[in-house]
């Protein structure tokens, strides 16, 4: 099935979205010699997307990332929702926002916003929630902003779960990744977060300085080999709710550049540890593990379970908001 892509552009970036999950399919910039391609993971049409497991480019919700057991409390009263990834639910359970018809008012050619209405005990949340997407290019800046709102008390963590490799295809090992974070969650081999932040000192989670994301991502430090790889929540520096930069990564042989900034409290790295070869991408190259990257911005996995960590409580009267700012360049 064809895609109704709606085509973003600006004079250094060109993206397309889809309805479908409101999803980024194509992102396409510069190198330092001034050839365009494409730096993020895209499948060939609408049948593919519906089938692919992934997550690939989608806005994932209602709760991104993983709630334990698949169930939290709120207010005293217990939720559960559907699980589906062992016993816990993964971004929202089955069936999320990734795989919503959002619907749409138009492209006015560098800006498009997304629209959604989640109803009341969907996959198991409380509350009528009313989400809004919006994709923007200025430059080499792609701006992506989630907003809801709620009509009863419910939990909520958004983000968009882009794959990316600057240099156009291959392996993303040679990325030089720098992430303005000096604390991990802890995990275990189920990838839920088991306690308070750690140090990254002194292990291969430290990327304070630019490190090659491929250099020690086969190290046998128990953080790493309980998930396979890479795909922890780094704690960002400085305040959340203010944006800040978060993470900077440099693809060496074509010099094109990606810098993160965000208003979340972490970003879930994630270097594609569940691509295994299955996952036929649009130009019919097949996805391994190191061949992109994610960088997902949003609240603590399992927030809901986890009094200590920041609130993911939405509640009537507020406002829900998350903000990323991807901007691109070469060197």
């Amino acid at each position: 099935m064809t895609m109704d892509v709606m085509w973003l552009r600006s004079s250094a970036l060109e993206v397309g979205v889809i309805a479908y999950g409101a999803r980024i399919v194509s992102v396409r910039t510069p190198d330092r010699d001034g050839q365009w391609g494409e730096v993020t993971l895209g499948l060939s049409d609408l049948d593919a997307y519906r089938e692919a497991p992934g997550y690939l480019g989608a806005s994932v919700g209602r709760y991104a990332n993983r709630i334990a057991g698949a169930r939290f409390t709120l207010d005293g009263v217990e939720h559960r929702i559907p699980p589906n990834e062992g016993e816990n639910a993964l971004h929202g359970g089955p069936g999320g926002f990734d795989a919503a018809e959002w619907s749409t008012d138009g492209v006015d050619g560098s800006s498009v916003t997304l629209r959604h209405t989640s109803p009341d005990g969907e996959n198991g949340f409380p509350g009528t929630l009313e989400v809004a997407a919006t994709f923007s290019v200025e430059g080499p800046e792609l701006s992506i902003t989630y907003t809801a709102t709620t009509d009863a008390a419910t939990v909520l963590s958004l983000t968009n779960h882009a794959y990316w490799n600057l240099a156009g295809g291959g392996t993303a090992e040679d990325h030089e990744v720098q992430l303005h974070a000096g604390h991990v969650l802890p995990v275990g081999d189920d990838s839920l977060p088991t306690g308070p932040p750690v140090p990254v000192d002194g292990t291969p989670l430290d990327f304070r300085s630019p490190a090659r994301l491929g250099a020690r991502i086969r190290d046998a430090h128990p953080l790493l080999v309980n998930v396979r790889g890479y795909d922890h929540a780094y704690v960002l520096e400085g305040p959340a709710g203010e944006l800040r930069a978060a993470a900077r990564v440099v693809e060496p042989r074509t010099g094109r550049t990606m810098e993160l900034r965000t208003d979340q409290p972490s970003v879930q790295f994630y270097a594609g540890n569940m691509l295994n070869g299955t996952l036929v991408l649009g130009e019919g190259s097949t996805a391994r593990q190191g061949d992109a990257f994610c960088l997902e911005a949003q609240n603590f996995p399992d927030a809901p379970n986890h009094p200590d960590y920041p609130s993911a409580v939405l509640r009537p009267g507020e406002e829900f908001r998350c903000r990323m700012v991807f901007t691109f360049g070469a060197e």
